[in-house]
């Protein structure tokens, strides 16, 4: 392989006959799709769109791309691809911190696991080599045990630990993977894959010294990466000490959005909350933070540790993000931030998503209000969501019902429009009452519900690229579609999507043509950004997503009226999605044959 920024090694895991083996990647399929979520997807796609997400058949990706654990700025992402137990979709999910960067320093770029161990074992990987170990005696641990076990083990020193917990064990459908730093891929489920195959942990032991990836063209790669990196320094938003995402982290989101009435409150009943400032990033800094942690070759330090001292709620923690704080703040009706940092720290010990166990909590608050369920939950019941992620983590009682996520549980508890998803994922901390776009993200993503797919919000609250009226759907479509062609390009090198938030297309072709040698411009990132996400888009086609109901959002979206400074909006769902059909050129959601040929997909 001549291509620069690949060890040039995956390692191949066979659980079911414990065997480990290693490849060279596909020099094309690696021009066409990159590295990260674009490569890992194309191997999932042809592991077969009909696999069970919970079967020894079922491929569970561990993802780098080319510039990971390099000198590029925000270089620090590894993704996890497979099979959603949640949703039935393809689904990525990401992981800040160091574990990405160590596992490339440890000569390895991605790991393929298939099968299912008969007993729990972990893969322990240094110098480009892989071994499966016995897992016995981490079954039944929380990440942060399992994490400690690890390093008493093989020393702190350049280890990386990515593991699954309890709830991950339990094959809660919403478990994901927790590293040493906190850092999560939590959405989508790909824990309870894990934990379905009885795979604990990944270790990585993987120093820097001498391992870091080398451009094919040093002075070139040099240049693009300081533009970037001055894009990062002066951005608004990611200026080091002085951008609100420095500052006060994602949760400098929590003010703005509750102010415009886009922020979901009490299971999306409202748009605007009171109580959000009790949960607020100015209240978080000013009473709870106690450091700014980073990421690999990060300078932006958006992670937020903070610590409550005393109380029932004792507890220190890293990160309070505003997705975290939002759902089981705002949207479960609890204001207290001390409260929000022990649910959150539980997440992180147990392994579970943050964003679906809120949405779930608050779908169950509404059913008791509506006399479905008989169980005490109040709106703003901090004591009682702490019991019930417990049960759900462990499956007991009503727990059981819970740990099937939001869509499933509401339909147990005999309304099904109670359940904020899409594709069965739910939402995010966005309104799509009071942001028009990011409702037509989350009806398109094809994850479910996220807005990471296309984050319109960058344009139509912050600005960025250049502003759009966020009560307008006219328009929408065709800007969606650019942040999702530019995402997946950028999920595929694998670098953190704050980036966006100051650098462009522009600044990743340069990055990435120096890095590999192969040199493509800003309509190429988009092009194989447009390939990715069709590829994405006809997996799910193939595997019964292909109707345009599938493209759907709630009906409390579409026909009930905000709050706040977005009421009486609704969604306008519809008009958005002719538009953006129209300039992908899908047919209700279906990927035509041109299509898929026009970007050399088939």
């Amino acid at each position: 392989m001549k291509l620069g920024g690949f060890k040039n090694r995956e390692i191949l895991v066979d659980l079911s006959t414990g065997t480990v083996n290693y490849r060279e990647i596909d020099e094309e399929l690696a021009k066409k799709y990159i590295g990260g979520r674009g490569l890992g997807v194309k191997y999932v796609f042809d592991n077969g769109p009909d696999v069970e997400p919970l079967s020894a058949e079922n491929l569970l990706c561990i993802m780098t791309g080319p510039v990971t654990g390099s000198r590029s700025t925000m270089s620090g992402r590894l993704c996890v691809v497979t099979k959603s137990p949640l949703t039935g979709t393809v689904t990525d999910s990401h992981m800040g911190g160091w574990t990405a960067a160590r596992l490339k320093w440890a000569g390895i770029d991605n790991i393929l696991i298939s099968g299912k161990s008969d007993k729990p074992v972990y893969l322990y990987i240094e110098n480009g080599q892989g071994t499966l170990r016995d897992a016995a005696d981490l079954w039944g641990q929380g990440t942060r045990a399992t994490v400690k076990a690890m390093q008493e083990r093989y020393g702190k020193e350049d280890l990386s630990v990515m593991c699954i917990g309890q709830a991950g064990e339990n094959q809660v459908r919403f478990a994901g993977f927790m590293n040493e730093n906190d850092r999560a891929a939590g959405r989508g489920g790909t824990g309870a894959v894990a934990g379905f195959k009885n795979l604990k942990a990944i270790v990585i032991k993987g120093p820097q010294k001498g391992n870091m990836p080398q451009p094919v063209r040093d002075d070139e790669y040099k240049a693009a990466n300081q533009k970037a990196l001055k894009a990062i320094m002066e951005g608004g938003l990611t200026a080091p000490k002085k951008g609100g995402l420095s500052v006060y982290g994602t949760n400098v989101l929590t003010s703005i959005i509750n102010e415009v009435g886009a922020l979901p409150t009490m299971n999306s009943k409202y748009t605007h909350w009171e109580g959000a400032e009790g949960h607020s990033g100015e209240t978080v800094n000013a009473t709870l933070l106690v450091a700014d942690n980073t990421c690999h070759a990060c300078p932006v330090a958006c992670k937020k540790e903070v610590e409550v001292k005393d109380g029932k709620y004792k507890t220190r923690v890293e990160s309070f993000e505003y997705e975290s704080g939002w759902a089981l703040g705002a949207n479960c009706g609890l204001s207290d931030a001390a409260a929000i940092s022990y649910l959150i720290n539980m997440c992180n010990e147990y392994g579970i998503d943050t964003i679906e166990l809120g949405n779930t909590l608050s779908c169950m608050m509404e059913a008791v209000e509506q006399g479905l369920v008989d169980e005490p939950f109040a709106w703003g019941d901090a004591d009682r969501m702490i019991e019930l992620t417990e049960m759900l983590v462990f499956r007991r009682g009503i727990g059981d019902v819970l740990a099937e996520g939001t869509a499933r549980a509401a339909k147990k508890f005999g309304n099904a429009d109670l359940a904020m998803v899409v594709k069965g994922q739910a939402i995010p901390a966005y309104d799509p009452r009071g942001i028009q776009g990011i409702g037509l993200g989350y009806a398109t993503s094809n994850r479910g519900a996220c807005h990471l797919r296309g984050y319109t919000v960058a344009s139509e609250i912050a600005g960025i690229p250049e502003p759009t009226d966020r009560l307008k759907p006219e328009g929408k479509g065709e800007l969606l579609k650019i942040f999702q062609d530019l995402f997946a390009f950028s999920d595929s090198l694998d670098i953190c999507k704050f980036s966006s938030f100051s650098e462009n297309a522009e600044n990743y072709a340069e990055q990435y043509s120096a890095m590999t040698g192969v040199q493509i411009t800003a309509d190429d990132v988009l092009k194989i950004g447009e390939r990715i996400y069709n590829l994405e888009r006809h997996y799910n086609n193939l595997a019964g997503f292909n109707k345009r109901e599938d493209d759907f959002l709630p009906k409390r979206f579409t026909e009930e009226a905000g709050t706040g400074n977005s009421a009486g909006h609704v969604s306008q769902l519809d008009i958005m999605l002719d538009e953006y059909y129209q300039v992908r050129g899908w047919i209700d959601g279906v990927v035509p044959e041109g299509k898929l040929k026009e970007l050399e997909i088939v």
